[in-house]
């Protein structure tokens, strides 16, 4: 029995929160989810990966008084955090600047996921989450399909959690998810966006069919989107040459139409059927701020028909937002 959960155009992914690649102070958290909620963002994801559960605590502190009933809450099985002996050191080698007081132990089994999520509530400090996904199961397909997913299933079926799904940075596994079991939802780091639109090959066409949603993150690329320039990460690593020439025209031919790239790269995905919002991670309240206006902004469909159009920089039968009415 397939589970609806409310998204809406844009969520807020709390990777930032958990430090990813840099502090960030408790003031600027709990300011970056206010700045949120002020923008009228009700959906939010983390998970335990994100700064050895500084995430989900953070982001706990900051939602714990607001009405339950107001936003829904995601986060991921697939590694738990056990406690190291002896001096920590940090956690830059995975991506997050915090002490590495505790290693990450992957574990898609049934065991494993209620463990898990009985974790995550504890540091959270709530009572339930309305979406689990099963969190880069790349290397681990026969316990998650096997194991993971069937406790999954059981847990919302108690109603211990609401929608479940998968959230990976590849479109292969999710579309077997979507094809072979009866998911929710799928969370696609990306693999849909301005300049990859690998999803459109089986994920999207096939989560449409079933009914399927897709929330998209990584919307731009780690970075190259939001301000193409030498030095840009794509995937977080050092740009190529040629991703960089296509994003700088990309965004030439925007702002020909008084369109900033960050809200034509926000807005793309959302072009798609299958897709029910973006995901975008932010680490302070003008981040989140700029993301609201720009998902906002407007969007002429003349600028959608050229960049379908002869310079190639989309497909030319891509989907593409329609304008709303006024």
């Amino acid at each position: 029995m397939r589970t609806t959960t409310r998204v809406g155009r844009l969520a807020l992914g709390a990777a930032a929160l958990g430090n990813l690649f840099h502090p960030v102070s408790d003031e600027d958290a709990a300011a970056t989810v206010e700045a949120a909620w002020s923008c009228g963002i009700r959906a939010f994801d983390t998970a335990p990966h994100y700064g050895l559960g500084l995430s989900e605590r953070r982001l706990g502190d900051a939602l714990r008084t607001r009405p339950r009933a107001q936003f829904t809450l995601s986060t991921k099985v697939g590694r738990l955090l056990r406690a190291r002996t002896g001096l920590p050191g940090d956690d830059l080698a995975n991506g997050f600047a915090v002490p590495a007081t505790h290693e990450r132990v992957w574990d898609f089994s049934a065991r494993g996921v209620r463990t898990s999520i009985e974790e995550s509530l504890a540091r959270l400090g709530l009572d339930r989450v309305d979406t689990v996904y099963l969190h880069d199961p790349d290397g681990h397909g026969r316990e998650a399909f096997d194991c993971a997913y069937p406790e999954l299933e059981r847990m919302r079926a108690e109603g211990t959690v609401g929608a479940i799904g998968v959230g990976m940075n590849q479109t292969a596994m999710p579309a077997r998810f979507v094809r072979d079991t009866d998911i929710d939802v799928v969370l696609l780091a990306g693999r849909y966006s301005l300049l990859d639109q690998s999803a459109l090959a089986a994920l999207l066409p096939l989560a449409a069919q079933r009914g399927v949603s897709v929330l998209v993150g990584g919307v731009f690329n780690s970075g190259l989107l939001a301000d193409p320039q030498p030095g840009a990460t794509f995937d977080y690593a050092p740009a190529p040459a040629h991703l960089l020439d296509r994003a700088l025209a990309l965004r030439t031919l925007c702002e020909t139409f008084g369109v900033p790239l960050r809200a034509a790269a926000l807005q793309f995905p959302l072009g798609h059927p299958a897709v029910a919002g973006v995901l975008l991670g932010a680490r302070s309240a003008a981040e989140v701020s700029d993301a609201a206006a720009m998902i906002s902004h407007p969007v002429p469909e003349e600028m959608w028909l050229a960049l379908r159009g002869a310079q190639g920089l989309l497909p030319p039968g891509v989907p593409v937002p329609v304008p709303k009415l006024i």
